[in-house]
């Protein structure tokens, strides 16, 4: 009789247990992860992936990362959008490549129940969070270095990023309002759509109009490190020039003394709020309207810590 019951207790156990297993499966959140482009291709995307991975592990939650084959490829992050959001998710975290363009799927999410976090880039839908940084904060702090580096009336240029993007229009307006601030020239104001070869094509094109150009601000550093090339192409020396984002390969290249400057902001921070934060939503809980993940100026004295 006591073997019997010693038996059924142990079969109660093992119930409870797979139950407790089944139950945590079934909890288990899905998140939905789209950026703008593959990380292989943007150590800034790189570094949202991780964050977004390792905070996805801690957290205990399943991550669905996806990116279009190329940065801009707007109907393709569109389209990955849709094919997930059929196969169901919990909630999305999402960098917007057209916020126009995203908005009607953050919408038609929304409405279905899934709930929307924006990261580096804000969308247009009315009430969505935005996580990641100050961007025209970001970029006045650039342009102060640059006033603070260049003789007064000097001439100056800025290299843009893919101008549907709130990213590339925020950090656009905050350096030409530090430029005009501090009485700099700025003879040139061009798109290279975050891109190395056509940040040193364009910057060609800019040294060929404006010879006498003191400074460049690279909305990021892909773009600061192509107007570096042009610059040592032309044979021009003492142009001081700043990026934004503090990429290994932009911290190299100040150690290097080629770059002058970055701004840092902080990508691993990004994809790991991104995660914890679409998460809270899902669980129910209500979160800020704006999480900034802050900003750095990065120059010789601290490079080595962004390598």
């Amino acid at each position: 009789m006591n073997i019997i019951k010693k038996i059924g207790v142990t079969i109660t156990s093992l119930f409870l247990v797979l139950s407790i297993t089944t139950s945590s499966i079934s909890a288990e959140k899905k998140i939905l992860f789209s950026i703008k482009g593959p990380g292989s291709g943007n150590p800034f995307w790189a570094s949202v992936e991780k964050g977004a991975k390792e905070e996805a592990k801690k957290l205990g939650v399943k991550l669905i990362m996806i990116a279009p084959p190329q940065e801009g490829d707007v109907q393709a992050q569109v389209n990955q959008l849709e094919d997930q959001i059929a196969k169901g998710v919990d909630a999305i975290a999402l960098a917007p490549s057209d916020p126009n363009a995203l908005a009607p799927v953050v919408d038609d999410a929304i409405k279905s129940g899934i709930p929307v976090v924006f990261v580096d880039t804000a969308g247009s839908n009315k009430g969505v969070t935005f996580i990641g940084t100050n961007n025209k904060n970001g970029a006045e702090l650039a342009a102060k270095y640059i006033c603070d580096n260049t003789p007064k009336g000097s001439d100056v240029a800025i290299l843009t990023g893919i101008e549907s993007q709130s990213t590339a229009l925020l950090r656009r307006d905050g350096a030409i309002k530090g430029f005009k601030g501090c009485g700099l020239n700025l003879v040139a104001t061009q798109t290279a759509e975050w891109d190395t070869a056509k940040a040193r094509s364009v910057t060609e094109s800019i040294l060929v109009k404006n010879p006498n150009i003191k400074a460049v601000f690279g909305s990021n550093d892909n773009m600061a490190l192509g107007a570096i090339q042009a610059i040592k192409d032309a044979g021009m020396k003492n142009v001081v020039v700043v990026g934004f984002d503090a990429t290994p390969d932009a911290a190299k290249s100040i150690l290097a003394g080629d770059m002058t400057a970055t701004i840092a902001q902080f990508s691993y921070n990004m994809g790991a709020y991104g995660v914890k934060y679409a998460l809270d939503l899902a669980n129910g809980k209500k979160i800020a309207a704006n999480i900034d993940t802050g900003t750095q100026l990065v120059t010789k004295k601290n490079a080595k810590d962004f390598k």
